[in-house]
């Protein structure tokens, strides 16, 4: 049993370790990746584990060789945190590993099969809730105090972020007490202190939660940087596709036609292409306001309904005004309605109608573009990983898996013959008054973090 001074300082040594760690492996490009990829090979994962593995272990081995030096052990905390992020077989695959030297030298027999129960429970936690849920992983409850009141009185629900807390402060509990009944058999703090024990509780997920606040900002970071080069992608495709030659002939070639008769509509429509073009080199932010999205496909609608004229394409709407100032990305109805026009009711004769709608349900925002075209060719109706025909419809596709991961529905919906509805579920974030719709993006963005 080690002096209480010792283990206290103990303690704080250890916070410092895994932020140091932490910060060191969140350096390497390499280690990004692979710890940030949606989906991981397993020559991948052996790696990923290879950087965790390598430095834990030898701080396993410095504790059971340097007297007094307890708090290069981390091995709980990151077996711990293996499981949430991998799952419970690589999880206990890595507890022998870094169980080895504790073995080795101090013949702790216990450590091997307590860690991988510890990885396995873990990593069965971690593939129960959703990776949102332990990325924003906090063990300071009371700074979110506030927030958890409000949301749970609005919307009572099982709180799984208070469960990660009390799952890893409950696997320490279980792990001193072990190591008091089998003090050569396994290794932990053990104080004489009431309030000291207490600490060395708490201490486990606050190890973990540190490790995960480092590497979930860089996550945040990487992820806002995505979320620009796609709007910036978004908007360059969209003006390439609609300054293509057969767009600009069609659209001049319709403003020729009016000139003579109809000059004021000409007039009208020459400003409505410069309107649109200037709208799609303006630099907005990532998000912009349902309404301010509205009129910019509005520009674009009055040309394509005037080179097809009013009898072969109508627009109607079916908004909800309480949808009007909720944030959604910029540049995502335009991609939608092209290819509804393109893929749709070009190919049809008699041309047809383009629906916008827009509802809330509940906490959430549905937007919908249908048209009653001929229909495009899908499988069964997809989610948001496999749906979605052409440059346009990937990149919504895209930026909305990057802006809000499984939050997020992106459905098509085709009926060959009869047309195709395309519809975007997102959480409802409103434009709040004298902010930048950009700052409310990145509140939106990192709103669990």
């Amino acid at each position: 049993m080690a002096d209480d001074k010792l283990i206290l300082i103990t303690l704080l040594v250890k916070l410092g370790v895994a932020a140091s760690v932490a910060s060191a492996l969140a350096r390497t490009r390499t280690f990004q990746r692979l710890l940030f990829a949606d989906h991981r090979k397993p020559r991948q994962i052996v790696s990923l584990l290879a950087f965790f593995l390598v430095p834990l272990t030898l701080g396993v081995w410095v504790r059971t060789t340097v007297p007094n030096f307890l708090a290069a052990d981390i091995s709980f905390e990151t077996v711990t945190l293996l499981g949430l992020l991998l799952g419970p077989g690589w999880a206990a695959l890595s507890a022998l590993v870094l169980a080895v030297p504790a073995v080795a030298v101090r013949h702790e027999y216990l450590a091997p099969p307590f860690l991988a129960a510890v990885g396995v429970v873990s990593g069965i936690f971690g593939a129960w809730v959703e990776k949102e849920e332990i990325w924003s992983f906090t063990p300071f409850v009371d700074l979110s105090l506030y927030r958890w009141v409000r949301r749970n009185l609005r919307k009572p629900k099982f709180d799984r972020q208070i469960l990660l807390l009390v799952l890893i402060a409950g696997m320490e509990v279980a792990h001193v007490e072990l190591s008091t009944r089998y003090p050569h058999r396994l290794f932990a703090l053990d104080a004489d202190a009431a309030w000291l024990q207490v600490l060395v509780w708490l201490c486990a997920p606050v190890v973990v939660g540190i490790m995960l606040k480092v590497w979930n900002a860089l996550r945040i970071e990487l992820k806002l940087e995505e979320q620009k080069r796609l709007v910036l992608e978004a908007r360059f495709d969209a003006l390439q596709r609609q300054i293509n030659p057969h767009f600009l002939f069609n659209t001049l070639n319709s403003i020729a036609s009016l000139v003579r008769f109809r000059p004021d509509l000409a007039r009208e429509m020459i400003v409505k292409l410069a309107n649109l073009l200037r709208g799609l080199l303006r630099d907005h932010g990532t998000y912009v306001p349902l309404r301010e999205e509205l009129s910019f496909t509005d520009d674009y609608l009055d040309i394509e309904v005037v080179r097809f004229g009013t009898d072969k394409l109508r627009v109607v709407k079916e908004l909800d005004e309480k949808t009007l100032d909720v944030l959604v990305p910029s540049i995502l109805l335009q991609p939608l309605i092209e290819n509804s026009i393109k893929h749709g009711l070009e190919p049809r004769i008699q041309g047809g109608t383009i629906t916008i709608r827009s509802r809330m349900q509940r906490d959430r925002i549905v937007v919908e573009v249908e048209d009653d075209g001929v229909g495009i060719v899908l499988n069964p109706p997809t989610s948001l990983r496999n749906s979605g025909a052409g440059i346009g419809m990937k990149n919504v596709r895209e930026r909305l898996e990057v802006l809000y991961g499984d939050r997020a529905r992106f459905t098509v919906l085709s009926r060959p013959g009869r047309g195709t509805l395309v519809s975007i579920e997102i959480p409802a974030e409103v434009a709040l008054p004298g902010l930048e719709a950009q700052s409310s993006a990145q509140a939106l963005a990192s709103s669990d973090s």
